[in-house]
């Protein structure tokens, strides 16, 4: 079977049913949840929708509680698992096309979720339809396995494996080629500011919605009057190369900067517009509670991501630097500050010793830290052959050696007892998961798709 052939020939419907699923806005929704849509509205729709294109073709198909599915193909005991999710991310701002169109241009197709995870999704989708219909005959079964809360938790993923079989092996599409054999353990830290009198100088910080995207957006509302900090703002930006804007209301300045959002396993792709805006309130403050809060803020992620100030950096040779990204930050005087980060720890890294090496350096300090959760490192050996086999694969259609990776983010590959993160980003491509503008090429698409129905085949 000529895998790359038989992808082309479905490059119409690919992309129409990429199209057709970036136009559901899939974000979690909190407040518009319900028990029939858990995660919100679109998440549920996101679902309903691709387990009705499984059910049109003939699939075995299953709806766990709206949180997760499967669409099904083949008999026997043994069940090759493919993990995919729907949710995305927030569109954010500074869109030069609709986050939820799936715009084509210059051989891309533009959309939330294009490339996390909706694109290898439908690559996944399309794939399992190939093998299907080469006649190949099935001694195991094959299965998409689809969450719709990957970007917030993983409860999805919680939720189908109390009610559904573990798969023999498997692997997700939603990371890197060749193939991501290890990922870094991923723990929510929450930085709590001490009780403090207010001071008066800042009535409000306000940056970020998800503590696994680097805030693109800052707002804070300070007593500082324009005429004493303008000029010296406008500076701090031009220096910084940032936009950013200042307005009187109702007596109050609110002081406002934009950033650039990036994947929270690599903050350094990104300018974390909480962390800048709080280096520069901290050179106006005086001493009290409001300067304490941008101290922090500047001391622990101002110059670095790699937690050295608050005692957590480590390095291994498995999965490189630990890294934090402060996601979601804000003060208010009544509660002080607040700082949740997404901290990606390495494979072998201590993790007790590392947390109380942390509390010990807060002590003094005005700030707390407590573990919100915590979700262990990810690892499978070199030698397992569920990745001599994708690395068979990958070589045969790139020419090119399959090296083994290890990521900062978290995919579902990390739920399975044998699983490994497989595509589709290609060496070499921009990785612009959670940025404005994310875009899959369509020819990768394709390719993808080739990759993903030689995959399943060769591990039947």
């Amino acid at each position: 079977m000529n895998w790359k052939q038989e992808a082309l020939k479905r490059e119409a419907q690919l992309i129409q049913d990429l199209q057709q699923l970036i136009a559901i806005p899939s974000v979690l929704d909190e407040d518009a949840a319900t028990p029939d849509a858990p995660f919100g509205p679109e998440p549920k729709r996101a679902l309903e929708w691709l387990l009705e294109q499984g059910r049109q073709e003939g699939f075995v198909v299953k709806n766990i509680d709206n949180r997760a599915g499967h669409i099904e193909m083949g008999e026997g005991d043994d069940i090759i698992g493919i993990l995919c999710h729907v949710d995305v991310v927030p569109a954010g701002g500074n869109w030069s096309t609709h986050p939820f169109e799936g715009t084509i241009s210059d051989g891309k197709l533009f959309g939330r979720g294009a490339i996390d995870d909706k694109g290898p999704t439908i690559a996944a989708w399309h794939a399992m339809k190939i093998v299907k219909d080469s006649g190949r005959k099935f001694n195991k079964r094959v299965r998409l396995i689809i969450g719709t809360d990957e970007e917030s938790g993983f409860r999805c993923m919680d939720r189908y494996f109390e009610k559904e079989e573990m798969p023999t092996l498997g692997f997700a599409p939603d990371a890197d080629f060749p193939i991501i054999n290890a990922e870094k353990g991923i723990a929510m830290l929450v930085f709590k500011q001490r009780a403090e009198d207010p001071d008066g100088q800042l009535l409000r910080f306000q940056s970020g919605n998800r503590t696994n995207m680097v805030p693109d957006y800052a707002e804070a509302h300070i007593t500082a009057r324009i005429e004493e900090i303008g000029e010296q703002y406008r500076t701090f930006l031009n220096v910084h190369d940032v936009i950013g804007d200042l307005q009187e209301v109702d007596g109050k300045t609110i002081i406002t900067l934009h950033g650039k959002s990036a994947h929270a396993m690599e903050p350094d792709d990104g300018v974390n517009a909480a962390v800048l805006l709080a280096s520069f309130l901290n050179r106006i403050f005086v001493e009290g509670s409001s300067k304490n809060f941008t101290q922090f803020m500047s001391e622990a992620f101002g110059s670095e991501t790699r937690g050295h100030f608050l005692g957590l950096a480590f390095n291994d040779e498995v999965s490189g630097d630990t890294t934090l990204n402060a996601g979601v930050v804000s003060f208010h005087p009544e509660t002080m500050g607040e700082v949740h980060v997404s901290m990606r720890y390495s494979v072998t890294y201590p993790f007790e010793e590392k947390m109380t090496t942390c509390m010990a350096r807060l002590t003094n300090s005005p700030f707390t830290v407590d573990v919100e959760s915590n979700s262990p490192p990810h690892h499978v050996d070199a030698t397992d052959p569920l990745i001599q086999t994708l690395q068979a694969v990958y070589t045969d259609h790139t020419d090119e050696e399959a090296t083994l990776l290890a990521i900062g983010g978290g995919t579902y590959a990390r739920v399975l007892e044998k699983g490994v993160a497989f595509g589709m980003l290609f060496p070499g491509r921009e990785d612009v998961a959670h940025q404005a503008n994310e875009y899959v090429y369509i020819e990768d698409l394709l390719k993808a798709t080739a990759m993903y129905a030689d995959a399943i085949n060769r591990l039947l």
